[in-house]
């Protein structure tokens, strides 16, 4: 398999996507098609989950102009993945959030970027002996063909530093996911209190799928000091936590290797 890399990269659902492919079909039509396809998926996803656009399923169904079974199926798919996190969390994620008013409002946000990346890869994963790596927004799900080829290597950043990078993780096939305030600021809540998470600084989750992987993230940066502990009681799950002080704990079996730079 060639190690040759052929990267695309556009931006949509308000971030960039990033795409690396590597092996018999990294460049020719067949690759394109594939990203076209990809990102024809996160679009459509944009219309109908976008909680910015007021036309979107989502925003309309939050302010009761529509029935869940007026909307596309998949809103129903995305929901009840919220609904199943709300309860294995214990309420702390949640596709119904307090907002300044006080008042719950429908966002499912949580769970449609990993969730809609991992559906978009089906296109990927259908490319004969060619490996990828797909980002949104620095979540990214993997997949190699080739049991002799290197994994995709996935730095984790410094929250407190985003040109730092706190650990690595080596992927063959799966998912991970990051979820903090480096970049948007404190805009991830405690559904339980409105109010954000104290003592953590970002939790990393790896796991088979992006959907499970960013959902888990973001329900164990809301457990705050109890994220490591919570992380660690989920199946199949693996990650790294990283304190406001700049301190880490590593939920085992974790394939991380500590940065020493």
């Amino acid at each position: 398999m060639s190690t040759h890399l052929a990267r695309y990269v556009e931006h949509v659902m308000g971030m960039p996507i990033s795409l690396a492919l590597r092996g018999r079909h990294n460049h020719d039509a067949l690759a394109q098609d594939a990203w076209r396809a990809v990102m024809d998926q996160l679009r459509w996803a944009d219309t109908v989950f976008s909680t910015y656009r007021e036309d979107s399923w989502v925003s309309r169904l939050g302010r009761g102009e529509v029935s869940l079974d007026a909307c596309p199926p998949e809103v129903a798919e995305v929901l009840a993945i919220g609904e199943q996190a709300e309860r294995d969390s214990g309420g702390a994620f949640s596709v119904h959030l307090p907002g300044p008013d006080g008042r719950r409002r429908l966002d499912p946000s949580g769970v449609v970027k990993g969730w809609a990346v991992q559906r978009a890869a089906a296109a990927l994963r259908a490319l004969p002996e060619t490996d990828h790596c797909l980002s949104a927004g620095g979540d990214m799900t993997c997949l190699t063909t080739d049991p002799d080829a290197d994994p995709w290597r996935v730095g984790v950043e410094d929250p407190r530093d985003p040109t730092r990078v706190v650990a690595v993780v080596p992927v063959f096939s799966g998912a991970v996911a990051t979820s903090g305030t480096a970049h948007r600021g404190q805009h991830l809540l405690d559904a339980r209190t409105g109010l954000a998470p104290q003592g953590v600084a970002s939790v990393t989750v790896v796991a088979g799928t992006l959907t499970t992987a960013d959902v888990d993230a973001t329900a164990a940066y809301a457990q705050g000091l109890e994220a490591a502990a919570w992380l660690a009681r989920r199946p199949g799950r693996s990650g790294l936590v990283v304190w406001q002080d700049g301190t880490t704990t590593t939920v085992e079996p974790v394939p991380v290797a500590l940065s020493t730079r």
